[in-house]
């Protein structure tokens, strides 16, 4: 084989593997899981709360990646996180820079990491029923609070798992 061939059937190999390589890239992106793209969300709760697991896994159903740190002393996250104390519930988490404090749909979640506000995260104060991980009974109406620097607004309103007004 002459080198001017053997040079030619390199390119060519190499323009093969160029192409697979683009295949399989396209094929990957094509049977990417939703929320793939999405932070992973790290959860700080008690080992043994039940309503916490239910929030987890309604997470977990939206297509998000979800990390579980079985946590002794809350308070202590809590601070360490900047917490305010009067919009601490059963579960505090982490995503993408933001703290995420109580029961927050995965809407609302979802919601905070395309707009990206400028603010610490968002609670949803005690344990309203109805809210994700709170199922069971009548749906109470609550609000998901954006708290930060610049003070609370609130953010989303729901019955349950749905968004109101």
């Amino acid at each position: 084989m002459s080198y001017q061939e053997r040079g030619a059937e390199k390119a060519c190999f190499a323009r093969r593997s160029f192409l697979a390589l683009i295949a399989a890239a396209t094929v990957g992106a094509a049977v990417r899981p939703a929320g793939a793209g999405e932070p992973m969300i790290k959860v700080h709760k008690d080992p043994n709360c039940g309503c916490c697991s239910g929030w987890v896994q309604h997470l977990r159903d939206a297509g998000f990646t979800v990390q579980v740190d079985d946590a002794s002393d809350l308070p202590a996250v809590r601070k360490r996180l900047g917490v305010p104390a009067d919009l601490a519930a059963c579960h505090t988490a982490e995503v993408g820079g933001y703290i995420l404090e109580g029961h927050v749909p995965a809407s609302a979640v979802r919601r905070l990491l395309t707009e990206r506000p400028k603010a610490l995260g968002l609670a949803v104060p005690g344990m309203p029923v109805g809210s994700p991980g709170m199922e069971g009974g009548h749906p109470q109406p609550y609000e998901v609070v954006q708290f930060g620097p610049a003070g609370r607004t609130t953010f989303m309103r729901f019955v349950g798992k749905e968004t109101i007004g």
